[in-house]
């Protein structure tokens, strides 16, 4: 959460601390876990009962614990034009923070690391190198920083919420550089965005792209991408997908829940709505890009709608003070939790190492995943702890 967010969340009014809970029919309400219109929203998607031709949908059945998932939905149109609800307040899983909240944060001053800790930038791995060789076979990824990913998969090159800016409204520069320079990209073939918030949609970013990029955004974006000029932009609900022509095969695309919200400006509070994406090659091979996320039942769910995941690139900075971020920042120890609920074979770290915008000390973040990841018995080699910078392939099964 950055600086600007937290000035524009103190505009918000003191009842912004008690959400009235989803009515029935509605998407995941504050603190609901599985139960009458999960996952359900406007445009449908696996499980949800058609509706009209404008994209609105009607809330599905409820989802029953351990019951056979759903069919995943049938990819939707690219560019499809959406009619969308005012906002998605109603998809929240936990009360935004109120005035109260952001009262305490400045007087106990806790969003920034202790000073004695700052010696640690200088030792947070930085390893640029050149990105693999990739063909229409190839699944892989190299870490420029925070949320931004490449991905190289069916032949594709997929850039997830890229920062390349090395300062974003509301926070101090980033701590270490960008892990690829933008002019060593391979021609960008689509872009994925989890959510609004400055550190993950970067307009500056954005405007070096083609306006003809194909963007895959959460509903409600669409507007703003439009607005900048792009003409191939799709926004999606959850559970919904679209497939990419790719030249080892189709590539699909999956839009799946994450336990956050969205914010751009001081007046568009869950206007558009927030998640993760599932990206599927066409030799069956699967990663799960979290986004900003807390930990929550999403994950489960997401793992049992989509088994077999192959690697899950999950946050695991920007958590303390905990009493304030647990609902939107899964920590280290949350983060393995979460791969395990997925069913994911591999975690790949990300949203640290990059920009300081809250109090845990900079390496710390690092050692508690790898003492978490160790704690579980499971292989040290499928714990990506990637230096900003570095890449990695992942094997065919």
């Amino acid at each position: 959460m950055t600086e600007q967010t937290e000035r524009s969340l103190a505009e918000q009014p003191p009842d912004t601390e008690r959400l009235p809970p989803a009515a029935p029919g509605d998407g995941a309400g504050p603190g609901d876990g599985a139960g009458p219109g999960d996952g359900a929203g406007p445009g449908g998607g696996a499980g949800h009962t058609p509706g009209p031709a404008t994209g609105q949908a009607t809330a599905d059945a409820p989802v029953l614990p351990h019951a056979t998932p759903p069919p995943l939905a049938a990819p939707r149109p690219l560019g499809e034009p959406r009619t969308w609800p005012r906002d998605f307040t109603h998809r929240l899983t936990a009360p935004l923070p109120g005035v109260r909240a952001l009262a305490r944060i400045a007087r106990e001053g806790k969003l920034r690391p202790p000073p004695e800790t700052l010696p640690e930038i200088q030792r947070l791995p930085f390893e640029p190198g050149p990105m693999p060789a990739a063909d229409t076979t190839t699944l892989a990824l190299t870490w420029a920083g925070h949320a931004s990913w490449i991905i190289r998969i069916g032949g594709l090159t997929v850039l997830t919420d890229p920062v390349w800016s090395r300062k974003i409204l509301g926070t101090p520069a980033r701590v270490t550089p960008v892990g690829v320079r933008w002019e060593d990209l391979p021609p960008v073939d689509a872009v994925v965005i989890s959510h609004n918030h400055y550190d993950h949609l970067d307009a500056p970013t954005l405007k070096r792209l083609p306006r003809h990029t194909p963007l895959l955004l959460p509903a409600g974006l669409a507007p703003w991408a439009r607005r900048r000029g792009f003409t191939r932009v799709t926004d999606l609900d959850w559970w919904e997908a679209v497939e990419l022509p790719a030249p080892g095969g189709p590539v699909r695309i999956d839009f799946v829940p994450a336990h956050h919200w969205s914010k751009r400006t001081l007046t568009d509070t869950c206007r558009s709505l927030w998640g993760g994406w599932l990206l599927t090659a066409p030799d069956g091979r699967r990663i799960h890009f979290a986004g900003d996320t807390g930990y929550g039942h999403w994950f489960e769910e997401i793992g049992r709608r989509y088994p077999g995941i192959d690697l899950a690139l999950l946050p695991i900075g920007a958590y303390d003070p905990r009493w304030m971020l647990r609902p939107v920042h899964t920590d280290p120890e949350e983060a393995v939790k979460a791969c395990q609920d997925l069913g994911a074979r591999a975690l790949a770290p990300m949203h640290w190492s990059t920009f300081l915008l809250s109090g845990e000390p900079p390496l710390e973040p690092l050692h508690r995943v790898r003492a978490a990841w160790a704690a579980t018995g499971r292989p040290r080699a499928d714990l990506w702890d990637l230096p900003v910078g570095a890449s990695r392939v992942l094997a065919a099964r």
